[in-house]
């Protein structure tokens, strides 16, 4: 029926021949989703191509496309798989010319360069059509989308998957295959290929069973542990890509802080550490087994490290499937505010000292765990901050009073609790860029003037999203709009009611995308001279009017 023939075991035990294919293919995998160059080797994708066979070779190609561009419509994809498995058609049977993949490979780049390319478009594209012959397609290859700020993929109903199946079982296949690759493109291939088989396999099997039913069920109980790591895989590496080990683990010990409030410094940093060496190892991964054995390691050292600090954690790890168990505590919400002892601040001897960032990293520990609603794309931008400040100043003959001149309020706000915030209108939106740009130089007093409140300002926007339903989220925070601009037109108040509601609905959430949730803490074009800003991003916290 043109059903993809790449359906490995949906049992525990996979056998040793269908371990040997999947080694297969994270060759094939590894030449297309790495981008070294290696899918313009004519041996190298030829040998492939014999040993898996035409139907497996494109639905990996399917897969590793979809990956890559996950910005690219479906036909754009089919139009790059088909070309692809032409080339390998034409090129890979015994006795073609050696010059044959190479000449098809160089008018594939220039079918790519085109102003009517059919091929999924990016802005680098231009930049590496610039260039010529292997240059130009080494350039081409590396080329790879943004992943989605969040999976588009909605499953369909046993019956609709059933009724698109048995009309057209190819392309049933092929659309799933790009939906799901493009919607999970950070998850580690070997989960990536595993989830997107044996979903295709349970389709195949339960809608020609006699009694559908039943079978999904079992089926979907058997694929639960697959699903959730395919889902909290896609999300730890999606932040893995977008901040690097360093800054994943800040974030994940901020994560922690806030949770568990009441643990130690000294408790939660090996194991913040420890989730950003698994990120590290396994999202680039080839190996079969790398990103759910390492997190349920990791799993189990966070349970025995924190039940003791908060019963959620007991209830989250009590369960005997530990990736359930990894899965609760990722969306556990964060704990009510504590009331903990005032926090030392690092001297500027300490931050500039040769542990000045672990200095610099308590600092911002002590002010996650008494600010547990403060999101992470806030204290994302404070780690990015302390980092260029101390880069800043602790080269300069005068490291202290540079610090002293451009030091931020971190310190300030997470020693002292802080009343709440005054109205907006006295807020402005211009003393983010002093923690972003320290060149700025406001003086210690007037950036904790400005700063605190509005750090306070996000922490209780996320705290009321995460206590209250989201009809009473808006309905208090459009009262509390209204009271702070009491001048402001209704069309106004409703814009920043909408671009506040949705910051919260995304942003406030235990797996926040973070570039997407970056770019609306603090809007580009404050660092940026003054002007109009007809491409502004929605702000948090936008300028009075």
């Amino acid at each position: 029926m043109g059903f993809p023939v790449l359906l490995p075991s949906r049992r525990r035990g996979a056998s040793s021949s269908m371990r040997a294919a999947l080694a297969v293919l994270l060759l094939l995998a590894a030449a297309h989703a790495l981008h070294r160059g290696k899918a313009y080797v004519w041996e190298k994708v030829c040998q492939e191509y014999r040993m898996l066979g035409k139907e497996n070779f494109r639905t990996l190609t399917i897969i590793a496309n979809s990956r890559k561009y996950s910005n690219g419509t479906f036909e754009e994809i089919g139009h790059l798989v088909r070309e692809i498995i032409s080339l390998a058609e034409t090129c890979c049977t015994d006795g073609a010319d050696p010059s044959c993949y190479d000449a098809g490979s160089t008018a594939l780049s220039v079918k790519s360069c085109s102003a009517d390319s059919p091929f999924p478009a990016h802005p680098g594209t231009a930049a590496c059509c610039a260039h010529e012959g292997l240059e130009r397609k080494l350039c081409l290859a590396a080329l790879r989308h943004p992943p989605q700020p969040l999976p588009r993929y909605l499953q369909p109903s046993d019956k609709e998957l059933c009724q698109a199946f048995r009309e057209d079982p190819r392309e049933f296949a092929d659309r799933f295959l790009y939906e799901y690759s493009s919607s999970y493109s950070q998850a580690p291939l070997p989960v990536l290929l595993a989830s997107t088989t044996t979903f295709l396999s349970m389709v195949s099997t339960c809608c020609i069973s006699p009694a559908p039913t039943p079978c999904f069920l079992k089926e979907k109980l058997e694929r639960k542990t697959l699903s959730l790591l395919t889902l909290t895989s896609n999300r730890i590496c999606s932040r893995f890509s977008a901040y690097g080990k360093d800054k994943v683990s800040f974030s994940y010990l901020a994560s922690l802080a806030q949770k568990a409030p009441s643990a130690s410094f000294e408790d939660l940093l090996p194991l913040a550490q420890d989730a950003a060496e698994v990120s590290s190892q396994c999202c680039d991964s080839l190996a079969e087994d790398c990103m759910q054995k390492k997190l349920l390691e990791h799993t189990a050292k966070v349970c025995a490290t924190l039940s003791a600090h908060d019963g959620r954690f007991v209830d989250c790890c009590t369960g005997k499937n530990l990736m359930e168990n990894h899965f609760c505590i990722l969306a556990m919400p964060p704990a009510p505010a504590p009331k903990l002892p005032e926090a030392s601040e690092p001297t500027n001897k300490e931050l500039c000292g040769k542990d000045g960032a672990l200095h610099a990293t308590r600092s911002l520990f002590e002010l996650a765990r008494r600010h547990p609603s403060l999101p992470d794309a806030v204290l994302a931008k404070l780690y990015d901050s302390s980092g260029k400040l101390r880069e800043e100043c602790c080269s300069t003959k005068d490291p202290s009073a540079c610090l002293d001149s451009k030091v931020s309020a971190v310190g300030a706000l997470a020693a002292h609790p802080v009343p709440p915030p005054p109205s907006a209108t006295q807020i402005p939106t211009e003393a983010f860029p002093s923690l972003v740009t320290p060149t700025l130089c406001l003086q210690r007093k007037r950036m904790e003037a400005e700063l605190v409140p509005l750090l306070e300002k996000a922490s209780q926007l996320c705290e009321q999203y995460n206590k209250l339903p989201f009809l009473e989220f808006k309905k208090r925070l459009r009262e509390s709009l209204g009271q702070a601009e009491p001048g402001a037109s209704p069309a106004h108040l409703e814009q920043l009611l909408e671009q506040r509601a949705a910051f919260a609905s995304t942003c406030c959430l235990p797996d926040a995308p973070p570039l997407l949730c970056a770019s609306k803490v603090w809007p580009r074009p404050l660092l940026r001279p003054a002007g109009p800003e007809p491409w502004a991003a929605p702000r948090l916290f936008p300028p009075s009017r």
